[in-house]
């Protein structure tokens, strides 16, 4: 049975196949039913969700904090290198974490170049903004949805 987020997902991820940064954005607040969306679009394109927090917890824990943040981009690399594509990313929030010192839009979209990544973002869509936790919170983002490929879960 096929339901209209995961067409308007599949669509995405076939217009983002051809430009440079091949990345697309499930959009969602927390609770919104976006890892069961990623799970089903699995089994669909017979590939796995890669849980990102479980996944470079488990690398970063033995590294110093200036390490970490020096490493993130390579360790991520060999997290996702084997798997092909489309990736599906899910649990990111590691990435914004300020302690990491990156801008985890511009991770992805760098991992992007090399192969079509599906990922959940905890958040909304502001006006013409792409936008991470709520204003004053640490780990606040926002950015311009100019050139990103997105789909919402509202």
């Amino acid at each position: 049975m096929s339901y209209p987020v995961q067409d308007k997902i599949i669509s995405s991820i076939q217009d983002a196949g051809g430009l440079y940064h091949r990345l697309v954005l499930l959009v969602g607040p927390s609770g919104s039913g976006k890892t069961g969306v990623l799970r089903d679009l699995a089994k669909i394109l017979d590939t796995r969700v890669i849980n990102i927090n479980l996944e470079l917890c488990a690398e970063l824990l033995e590294l110093t904090q200036k390490q970490r943040a020096l490493r993130l981009a390579k360790i991520l690399d060999h997290i996702t290198s084997g798997d092909e594509s489309p990736l599906i990313l899910d649990n990111i929030e590691v990435l914004f974490d300020k302690s990491l010192k990156q801008d985890p839009l511009r991770l992805l979209q760098g991992m992007s170049r090399n192969k079509t990544i599906l990922t959940s973002w905890n958040g909304e869509i502001s006006g013409k903004k792409l936008v991470y936790a709520q204003p004053g919170h640490p780990e606040h983002q926002s950015y311009n949805l100019e050139g990103l490929v997105w789909v919402s879960m509202q």
